[in-house]
């Protein structure tokens, strides 16, 4: 590859770090960029800098609180209180991490801004667009948080360890003698030091109100203790006796309600998405095959995709998907390509 100026967004993990490592090996002039974020950055921005001291590459911090706070962290808050469950990587990739990054790359002189996730981006001669493909490892694959990013983004990113799996680069790191090379796994939630639903209501104590948790016919069964402390799925923490297991089906914000039902209620046969991205086509314009997952931990699932003429998508599921919850993306795949994706709205 002929050499570049590269930027590495550095969050002081040994997959960034490596990831930095690699590109100088290769030749190319390396950068490294962390962005602070929250209060919970610093030790990031000290780890990274340390890793780019180390490989003796120049290091800079990007500050995008602001932006930070008005994309995710607001977004997060308003989500929970409308009873939907957000995904704060979903959106702090395509308008921060990504967006806010090769922005300040392209500043810096940068041709590419590379990143340590396991997915895989390519040019596709045939369909003239950008294709975000899985990474390798099934483990750590993160081609689902990727998928709202544009063509005209993804043209500007490289993932050197999309074929890569975790074990190697632990290995790796270690062979190099990466100052981060033993460091443990990142929390979940980057800007969440604890427990999200902690934090939550700690920021949000209006939160915290309680309301009833009815059955699907609105039979009042018990008292929550705030919707946010609820998921669709759940079954234990309800504090109902009953003759059956129940489990949480829905979350009313507007009635302030936990509704709850049996088993068989939890599944649905399909489920409308809005806010579409579509990667590796332009747009959806007629039923299409795919595979489906409706959370990052999920597995894929068939289903065909229909669009809409509110230019939304109707997915139906071969098979019933349990827990289909609204705030969630639901991700559409062809073979080991990114299709598209939305966000849900809800299930059916």
């Amino acid at each position: 590859m002929e050499k570049k100026k590269i930027a590495v967004a550095m969050s002081g993990g040994v997959d960034s770090s490596l990831t930095a490592a690699l590109l100088k090996e290769q030749g190319h002039e390396v950068i490294g960029i962390t962005m602070e974020l929250s209060d919970c950055s610093a030790g990031a921005i000290q780890d990274a800098k340390a890793v780019a001291d180390f490989l003796a590459i120049p290091h800079y911090v990007a500050n995008f609180r602001e932006l930070f706070q008005q994309k995710v962290i607001d977004y997060f808050f308003a989500e929970y209180g409308r009873g939907r469950t957000p995904n704060p990587c979903v959106a702090c990739n395509p308008n921060v991490k990504f967006g806010g990054l090769i922005g300040r790359a392209k500043e810096l002189g940068c041709d590419y801004l590379a990143t340590g996730h396991y997915a895989q981006i390519g040019y596709n001669e045939a369909t003239g667009r950008y294709d975000i493909s899985k990474g390798t490892d099934d483990h750590k694959d993160q081609a689902y948080a990727l998928y709202r990013l544009t063509q005209e983004q993804l043209a500007h990113i490289m993932t050197p360890l999309g074929g890569w799996v975790k074990t190697d680069t632990r290995r790796e790191a270690a062979v190099r003698n990466l100052p981060v090379a033993n460091k443990p796994e990142s929390q979940e939630i980057c800007f969440v030091p604890d427990n999200y639903k902690d934090y939550l209501l700690e920021h949000r104590p209006d939160l915290r109100k309680k309301g009833d948790i009815v059955d699907t016919e609105g039979h009042v069964l018990g008292t929550h203790q705030g919707i946010v402390q609820y998921t669709v799925g759940q079954r234990k923490g309800l504090g109902i006796a009953a003759e059956e297991p129940l489990y949480v089906i829905a979350l009313d914000a507007e009635k302030n309600q936990v509704i709850v039902g049996n088993n068989s209620q939890v599944f649905a046969k399909g489920l409308i998405a809005d806010k579409l991205n579509w990667v590796a086509i332009d747009n959806l314009r007629e039923p299409m095959e795919a595979k489906v997952k409706i959370r990052y931990g999920a597995r894929e699932a068939a289903a065909t995709l229909y669009p809409q003429e509110d230019g939304k998508v109707k997915v139906e599921f071969r098979e019933p998907a349990r827990a289909i919850t609204p705030g969630q993306s639901a991700v559409f795949y062809i073979d080991q390509r990114v299709l598209g994706g939305g966000i849900i709205e809800g299930g059916f």
